[in-house]
């Protein structure tokens, strides 16, 4: 069984400021070691349950946009469970090699929710500065939906969501009720939170991916509908001045675009890149 692991480090139990997710000026470069200690030992906890659960081949990618050379790269490699192998991609997205050769489940550790979720912890989506909504085919999204589709787009599920209530509630919404989801906090505000103790948490992620690789058809592959409309409704006006010329994607105002394809993997490439 193949197994994919992909992770974000605001859903990880006891982070829940800002300075715990990257390095200085915009974090505190002890509160971030500490950070990427926590959000290491979680992706541990995943690569352990799937072990447990028959896995022959796990890969771990860190889809988390720290800044300068963490972004992509902020777990501590020598930390890592020695029986995964892990990938450091330059930009988000772009690593679909492990899902072309085909893998059996995707496993999703530390979401957070989308921006503009009530009491989710560290909300936004796609690092922030940019994006205010995001919708597939008129489904309103965050990350999760986005690496879901990723995920989709060659076949493969998505059968854990682990991070706050409000991330979790965001994947069953999507992925369906059969989807396994691991709450380790419950967040209060957007910079606040009540954690399972760090121990806690990874035992129960552990035993959350053991069960959900248990039933590998309890999730569909999420496939976002054919043909596909990608709608970003961003913070401000330049990205969307950026995509002017774009081939086949649409100025709708001045914060907002559509991208049209005949597929969601076509469209996101579209814009994205």
């Amino acid at each position: 069984m193949k197994v994919f692991i992909i992770s974000d480090i605001e859903g990880v139990a006891g982070i829940v400021k800002g300075e715990q997710t990257g390095p200085p000026p915009h974090g505190d470069s002890a509160l971030f070691q500490e950070g990427r200690k926590l959000y290491t030992e979680e992706i541990n906890a995943a690569v352990r349950g799937a072990k447990a659960a028959g896995a022959t081949e796990i890969v771990a990618m860190d889809c988390h946009g720290a800044g300068g050379g963490y972004t992509f790269n902020s777990l501590i490699p020598e930390d890592l469970d020695p029986d995964c192998e892990f990938v450091v991609q330059d930009q988000w997205t772009e690593y679909t090699e492990f899902l072309e050769q085909g893998v059996d489940a995707a496993l999703f550790v530390g979401m957070h929710a989308r921006a503009g979720t009530a009491e989710g912890v560290l909300n936004h989506t796609v690092s922030g500065p940019n994006f205010q909504n995001l919708w597939f085919n008129d489904t309103l999204v965050g990350e999760t939906g986005i690496n879901a589709a990723l995920c989709g787009a060659w076949g493969t599920p998505v059968v854990l969501v682990t991070g706050d209530q409000a991330a979790c509630k965001e994947g069953s919404d999507l992925l369906g009720d059969r989807l396994t989801t691991v709450q380790v906090k419950r967040g209060t505000g957007v910079l606040s939170a009540r954690n399972l103790v760090p121990s806690r948490a990874r035992e129960a992620i552990e035993a959350g991916a053991k069960q959900a690789l248990g039933d590998l058809n309890a999730v569909k592959p999420y496939d976002p509908g054919k043909p596909c409309e990608i709608k970003v409704e961003y913070k401000w006006t330049d990205p969307v001045a950026k995509l002017r010329y774009r081939h086949g994607v649409e100025l709708v105002d001045d914060r907002t675009i559509i991208s049209r394809a005949d597929d969601w993997w076509t469209a996101w490439k579209q814009f994205f890149f």
